[in-house]
């Protein structure tokens, strides 16, 4: 077990509200945070069967047995549950009475908006950040391991060697949660839409494209790509827009939140095989984004992640807008700074400039090498330290 930076958002909401819900992916460690946030709290799992169907058949006699509150872990199981928690909470609204947990994929959230509204605190648990992995004496030092192992925690608490947890992950999610979600008649197709995915981490999502070379259509791609969102196994990263003269490009960009999950399914065996592997860079980018994104996601606060691209070429990988600032981000994985690495920026930001935009834009370099640098005109940030670009939003 290691510490978790969304520990301090949960005690936090857990003042304020009845209960509060903690969403994400499976095995991101949720049952593990709820446990060491709250030691003396009776902690009961609807996974099991004769306790789900317990909950499902009498909900008011399964809760009275928790009158006290309680860790309800898998909720999504029994979402019925959550109109008769209703009522007890308004009988009894001492804060922090009920702590749930529970797969997003399942339709959690919406089921606590519809019965909970205004009494449930909503966070989200991802897999453990950068930061958060150097809890495990097992965890990796360098660039390649890193990106290769991912991020599952089970993976450094069991010491299971990454492709063998990685791949019993792919079939238990493919086998079981795909199935309960949707009705995949050929889960094969299914999974070769999700190395499909893969191989595009990191590029702007062009459905037909997906759908010619999975041999599918447009409108499954579509019901397909927002599965493996709603499960966290991918996220949007949507175009920023600006009032500007020049034209932009204003499809979303694919990511996957799990690196080693990417590299699975490309079939990438060992570390260093990426080191002259043809997606290196756009796996690097997609962990970049990943870890500022939880570094938003685990303080409790939505991230506003963007990219930027214009139509006669230029890019910026990550842009993020946080309090009224701009930051632009380019996102290069060689281990050696290079006087390209600037010129998207240094172009963006004249743009933003000439479009009369305040503050000017902070400009960042993310490179795959171990030095930091302030330039005159960009920071430049080791991978080890990628997500410091965020602020600390607990201040």
């Amino acid at each position: 077990m290691i510490p978790r930076t969304l520990e301090n958002k949960l005690l936090e909401l857990s003042g304020y509200y009845p209960a509060v819900a903690v969403t994400g992916p499976r095995q991101s460690g949720k049952t593990t945070l709820c446990q060491m946030a709250y030691p003396d709290k009776r902690y009961v799992s609807l996974e099991s069967l004769d306790i789900r169907d317990f909950a499902r058949s009498d909900p008011r006699g399964f809760l009275a047995e928790y009158e006290d509150g309680a860790i309800i872990d898998e909720i999504q199981h029994v979402p019925e549950l959550l109109s008769y928690l209703q009522s007890d909470i308004d009988a009894r609204p001492n804060p922090g009475r009920f702590i749930l947990t529970g797969s997003q994929h399942f339709g959690l959230s919406q089921s606590i908006f519809q019965s909970l509204a205004g009494r449930c605190g909503i966070l989200t648990l991802l897999p453990p950040s950068l930061e958060e992995l150097r809890g495990f004496q097992t965890a990796p030092d360098k660039l390649y391991a890193v990106l290769w192992q991912g991020a599952y925690p089970r993976i450094y608490d069991r010491d299971i060697p990454a492709h063998q947890w990685l791949a019993d992950y792919t079939a238990t999610y493919v086998q079981r949660d795909v199935r309960q979600v949707i009705n995949v008649g050929d889960l094969r197709t299914f999974t070769g839409f999700l190395r499909l995915c893969a191989g595009r981490t990191a590029q702007e999502i062009n459905l037909s494209a997906i759908g010619n070379d999975a041999g599918v259509s447009h409108n499954t791609i579509r019901a397909w790509l927002s599965i493996l969102e709603t499960s966290y196994i991918v996220h949007r990263l949507p175009a920023w827009h600006a009032n500007i003269r020049k034209q932009i490009v204003k499809a979303a960009k694919l990511h996957f939140f799990d690196s080693g999950l990417v590299c699975y399914l490309l079939g990438i065996r060992e570390p260093e095989q990426l080191r002259l592997h043809p997606l290196r860079g756009a796996i690097f980018e997609s962990w970049v984004v990943s870890e500022i994104y939880k570094s938003c996601i685990h303080q409790g606060v939505q991230p506003g992640l963007f990219h930027y691209r214009e139509a006669r070429g230029l890019e910026i990988d990550l842009l993020i807008e946080q309090g009224g600032k701009l930051e632009a981000v380019e996102i290069k994985s060689g281990g050696t700074t290079s006087g390209d690495f600037f010129k998207n920026l240094n172009r963006f930001s004249d743009r933003m400039k000439d479009a009369g935009r305040t503050p000017a834009v902070n400009s960042h370099v993310v490179y795959g090498g171990d030095d930091y640098q302030q330039r005159s005109n960009a920071q430049v940030l080791s991978w080890r330290h990628a997500n410091t670009i965020i602020g600390d939003f607990t201040g």
